[in-house]
Parts: C-alpha cells; structure tokens; sequence
C-alpha cells in the first residue's frame, strides 16, 4: 500500500492524526477507513456515496482499484479492492458520529485555526524525526519567504536602524537597501537587480521571462509591480543561492546588532562584503552598469506589450474549440465530391 493514516491520543490527552504517506499519497480501503474511525464498513459505504451524490469529490479522482491478498476461509485470494485517497479519507472524518470522528473534527478545527490565525501549522515532532523527508522542504520555503523584498526590506531596516547615522526619512536610507540587495544579487548570479530587469524582462518571451510570482499555481496573471522585482526573473538554482544568502547574512547581522556595539551604515555595509568574501562570493565594486531608472523604464514598457498580446489573445478553451473545427473542415475536405453530395440530398 502507498501508507497508512494513524490516529492516536497522547498522553496529555491532545489527539494526533498523522499521515505515514509514501510517494506522496496515501490509500486505504473501506474497511481501512471503518477501522481507522471505529464506525462499521456500512456506515462508510453510505457516506461515500453521499459525498459522491453531492458532488463533494469527483469519483474518478479519489477511488482506485488495488490488488490486495485476503483470507477467506482456510485460502488466501487475491481481489481487486477499491481504495480512497486522502481527500476521501478527510471528508468521512467530517460526517463520521463517533469519538474517533469527534477527535478528528477537533484536531482538523485546531489545526485550521493555527493556519488561519498564524498562516502556517506545524507538526513538530514529526520535523525533528530523522527519517522524515520534509524538513528540508520546509527549510527552503522558509528561505524564500525570508528573502521577499518586502520582508528583506523590513528586516534590513530593523537591522540596521542601529546604525548611528541611520535616518528613516533619508534618501541616503533607500539607497543603502538598494547597496545590500544589489550586493546579494551580484554574489548569487553576476547581475544587479537593475542588471537582471533589463536583461531579462522581455516581452516576447512567455510571462516577459518572469520565472514565479503569486498567483502562478491559480492561473493568474502576474502583475506589473510584480514584474518590478528583479528576484521573479531568476532560475532555480540562482533563487536557492540567492535565499541561501539572504538569510545567513539576516542570522549574521541580527546576531551582530544584539552586541549593540555602536555601527555607521558604512560599518553594515564594510560586514556585508566580509560575509559575502567568506563565503566565496564574488563582490560588487560600485552601483553596478545599469540604473534603477533605466531597470524599471525597460520593465513598464515591455510589460505594457506583453500585457496587451497577453489580453488579446486567446484562451486555452478558445484555441482548443478552433482547433476542433479545424480538423473537422478538413475531414470534410478529404470526403469525395459524391459522398458530400449524398450526404446534402440527405437533408
């Protein structure tokens, strides 16, 4: 089987479910699922087709036929017996009337709370086994999100607001971010962040040669401030490199202001180059060869073209239905003059 879901209850009395999942995906027969939340294999039965009857979950998606050896009597067979994945398995938990079901609705009630409240849920004791696969999964994502402008920008900010001759409503303020992040750029991948907008940002190129942005799992299209951010242009492994650094140099520098020893913006900027010699980076000398200005002109009006062939063309279903009748025509054309024309007589 491709695992198995165990539910148990702690010691201190907070019940656990966990998924034991290989490859992703987890199956359990009908009796699986009775067993798994004390109810009767019949009482399973009625709420998968109910769930069906609605609607709730397509049939095709969530049930699966596998061979499983069985004992009947004194023999053991082999059956083809129907599974149900995951989402299946959740959604007889939510109509299920037993204590199992109750602990279940309980823990998925806490659990959707924690997400909603905090924007994530974590298993800890699962991340700390040795044997689980996902702590490196999480790892990286917690690089990426570390490394968003947005929250770069703050954490700079808090960072270096220790300096003695920070201003916040300096203009000097914004162009020392503009330094840092550009002095990571250029050690992750050779360019600046102007540098990789003019190079890279290209209209005729799918999504102007943007690599992710939000919405890219939904469908969405991205957005022009989006386009504006030199990170959303970059490849894989220049992304992973890039995030590598941006939050070894965060973990450096936090632990650098804690010894509140007095620091001028030009002492920050003095450690950044140290950091980044360490780890064998290659050093930015000066601004870079390319502008902001002439970085974020380039990117407005190539996504303006983009946007414009992006609207006016047409959708998946549109070409898919053109090319239907398409190739109707021309299974039209390939019929002889006779056949068409019995086929007129005809209507």
């Amino acid at each position: 089987m491709a695992g198995e879901v165990i539910q148990y209850q702690t010691e201190d009395g907070v019940t656990v479910i966990r998924l034991q999942a290989r490859d992703g995906n987890v199956w359990l027969s009908q009796a699986e699922i009775a067993d798994l939340f004390q109810v009767t294999p019949q009482a399973v039965t009625q709420h998968i087709r109910a769930i069906y009857e609605d609607d709730e979950l397509d049939q095709e998606a969530t049930c699966n036929d596998y061979l499983q050896v069985r004992t009947e009597g004194k023999r053991e067979v082999s059956r083809q017996i129907a599974h149900y994945n995951l989402p299946m398995i959740l959604a007889i938990g939510f109509r299920v009337r037993s204590l199992r079901g109750m602990q279940f609705r309980r823990w998925a009630a806490e659990s959707l709370s924690e997400y909603l409240v905090k924007g994530f849920v974590m298993d800890d004791a699962r991340l700390k086994d040795p044997e689980a696969d996902y702590f490196e999964e999480l790892l990286a994502r917690i690089r990426d999100i570390r490394s968003s402008e947005k929250l770069f920008y703050k954490k700079v900010l808090d960072i270096y607001a220790t300096a003695a001759d920070y201003d916040p409503k300096a203009d000097t303020s914004q162009q020392f971010f503009q330094t840092v992040q550009n002095k990571m750029h250029h050690a992750a991948h050779g360019q600046t962040a102007a540098e990789t907008k003019l190079a890279r940002a290209n209209a005729g190129k799918p999504m102007m040669g943007l690599t992710s942005w939000p919405g890219e799992k939904r469908g969405s299209l991205p957005t022009k401030a989006v386009a504006q951010v030199a990170k959303n242009y970059l490849a894989a492994d220049e992304m992973d490199t890039l995030n590598r650094i941006t939050v070894a140099f965060l973990e450096f520098a936090e632990a650098m202001a804690k010894n509140r020893k007095p620091m001028m913006m030009a002492d920050w900027i003095a450690k950044l180059d140290d950091f980044l010699k360490l780890g064998g980076h290659p050093l930015l000398s000066g601004a870079g060869k390319v502008t902001a200005k002439r970085a974020t002109d380039k990117v407005n009006t190539e996504y303006d073209r983009w946007h414009t062939r992006a609207l006016n063309a047409s959708s998946i279903v549109e070409q898919h239905f053109a090319e239907s009748i398409g190739k109707v025509k021309q299974l039209e054309a390939a019929k002889p003059k006779a056949a068409r024309k019995g086929e007129g007589d005809q209507a």
